[in-house]
């Protein structure tokens, strides 16, 4: 059964209140026995748990806070708010970025975006799997238009980087940074990362779609699949941002930045990449496949390069895993 079919058995139970199996069925016009189908098949979800209490009814283990288009929008200033083309709640999808993807027009000319509670197939970076559970964190796609080039899009995930740290920090968070090209990290473990998925012509225009993952709240279960050291918003903050607000704030600072990276390009984001770069001036390796690099990291070009300083001076990559030295062994 699908999360759309059962989402308003979801919302019934949302806040965590005890509900019979009676009402249940007269709140959504269904038997009792479906009911009780719909509750399994909710409990197959990732981080989705409903507690069965003899003789009294139904429960989420924890309290959810859904999504809601309305609340997010809320959240964007009218001026950027004019540049959206829609937003897409999904109760569940392959991928947010996918789904944009394959549901912008070709004529598309200005932003679309989309969230989910729920992906399936979720991507990061070099396709590796992102471990996702129902809503508890953010999935957030901007797909936008850019009247430029393929390569000059090479530094939009930087951009976007910028744009996320930005309202972490109005949200209280402090001590995280950015590993360059796309991931956000606090303390040494990765909180949330970017992917950028761009086509186009190469002298433009190109579509990019931004798909932003943070993690609010990973439960023990799918923590355990998670191949690298990670963390939480609620790991780290006294008090959960609003999802919703969140969201909303994400959406308006992505548009933002796409507007301005229109305009200037990567250039308007350096210094602010540069405040918070984690590894700035520390000794790194550059993984790209069998070939390792290794040098002082000093920073990024201005196409957004990494820059690697060793005995023959300083040089540019465009590619490749970084690390600490150290690390993984080198």
């Amino acid at each position: 059964m699908k999360l759309q079919d059962l989402y308003p058995l979801l919302e019934l139970l949302a806040h965590g209140d005890l509900h019979s199996g009676e009402t249940l069925a007269k709140e959504l016009g269904i038997t009792r026995a479906a009911v009780w189908k719909q509750i399994q098949s909710l409990n197959a979800v990732p981080g989705i748990e409903i507690e069965s209490v003899h003789g009294k009814g139904y429960r989420l283990n924890s309290e959810l806070q859904l999504l809601d288009v309305g609340c997010i929008l809320k959240q964007v200033p009218e001026n950027l708010r004019s540049h959206l083309q829609g937003l897409q709640l999904l109760p569940e999808t392959d991928s947010t970025n996918d789904w944009l993807r394959h549901n912008s027009p070709a004529d598309l000319n200005a932003g679309r975006a989309c969230v989910a509670e729920y992906q399936h197939a979720a991507r990061g970076r070099r396709g590796r799997q992102w471990v996702c559970t129902f809503g508890s964190n953010i999935y957030l796609s901007l797909a936008w238009r850019f009247d430029l080039g393929m390569a000059d899009l090479a530094g939009l995930s930087l951009a976007a980087g910028v744009a996320v740290a930005r309202v972490l920090k109005t949200q209280g968070l402090e001590s995280h940074g950015l590993k360059w090209p796309n991931d956000i990290y606090l303390d040494g473990r990765k909180l949330g990362g970017i992917l950028v998925d761009a086509s186009g012509e190469m002298a433009g225009p190109a579509l990019a779609v931004i798909g932003v993952g943070i993690n609010l709240k990973l439960n023990g279960g799918s923590a355990e699949r998670i191949d690298q050291p990670w963390t939480d918003l609620a790991s780290n903050m006294e008090q959960l941002p609003d999802r919703n607000h969140l969201c909303g704030n994400l959406l308006a600072s992505l548009l933002d930045a796409c507007l301005v990276y229109q305009n200037q390009g990567l250039s308007a984001f350096l210094e602010d990449w540069k405040a918070y770069d984690i590894y700035l001036d520390q000794p790194v390796a550059l993984h790209m496949g069998s070939q390792v690099v290794s040098g002082i990291y000093r920073g990024l070009d201005e196409r957004g390069g990494l820059v690697l300083e060793d005995t023959n001076g300083c040089r540019s990559w465009y590619a490749g895993e970084v690390s600490l030295r150290g690390e993984d062994g080198t």
